[in-house]
């Protein structure tokens, strides 16, 4: 990481590895991590922290304590600086979200299964596809997705702010059809300016 930063600040005489571009433009670095070590070197670093709470919700908010504990005030920043990936489904109704989720549903489980990545298009119900086991995995796995109509997805993020005290979130949102990821981006622009 030391290695990255010194790439991208200014050039030094004794410099024998010249990042072309990259070398005197101080590109901001975060660290992106899922685990408790990631959290602990960004913080040792005093660098933001971007968690991948989109798959790894089960270490999000040990790992966000971790961080802040660790934190060191650097050059980069005077205070612990906290981003999570959330996983989103918003429609117009809870339950064409739920409908439209299954898509995501499906994505995870073939990826448990070492099965095609594929995007497929949504079900009616996922009973039938998958196994009570497999059900219980998915949904830790997307322990912290945010799935609902502009209500529930509302009372959704504001718990998650709350639990977390987050600096900023930023969305992943697989679904089908592009018009319903647009739709879910959209519905999202709403509840957080309301």
């Amino acid at each position: 990481v030391r290695e990255l930063m010194a790439y991208l600040g200014p050039r030094t005489p004794d410099q024998k590895v010249i990042a072309v571009p990259g070398s005197g433009t101080n590109v901001p670095i975060w660290l992106l991590g899922s685990s408790l070590f990631s959290a602990q070197l960004a913080g040792m670093y005093g660098l933001p922290y971007a968690f991948a709470s989109h798959f790894a919700p089960r270490y999000m908010h040990e790992a966000i304590r971790v961080y802040r504990a660790h934190f060191q005030p650097s050059e980069v920043l005077d205070k612990p600086y906290v981003m999570l990936g959330v996983p989103l489904v918003a429609a117009d109704s809870d339950e064409h979200a739920d409908y439209l989720a299954t898509s995501v549903y499906q994505r995870i489980l073939n990826l448990m299964r070492g099965q095609t990545l594929v995007q497929q298009p949504p079900v009616k119900s996922m009973e039938g596809l998958w196994l009570p086991h497999e059900k219980a995995a998915v949904g830790d796995f997307l322990g912290l997705a945010v799935v609902g109509g502009p209500a529930k997805v509302r009372a959704k993020l504001e718990v998650l702010q709350e639990q977390t005290q987050s600096d900023e979130l930023i969305f992943t949102c697989d679904l089908y059809e592009h018009a319903d990821r647009l739709r879910s981006y959209e519905l999202l622009a709403q509840v957080m300016k309301g």
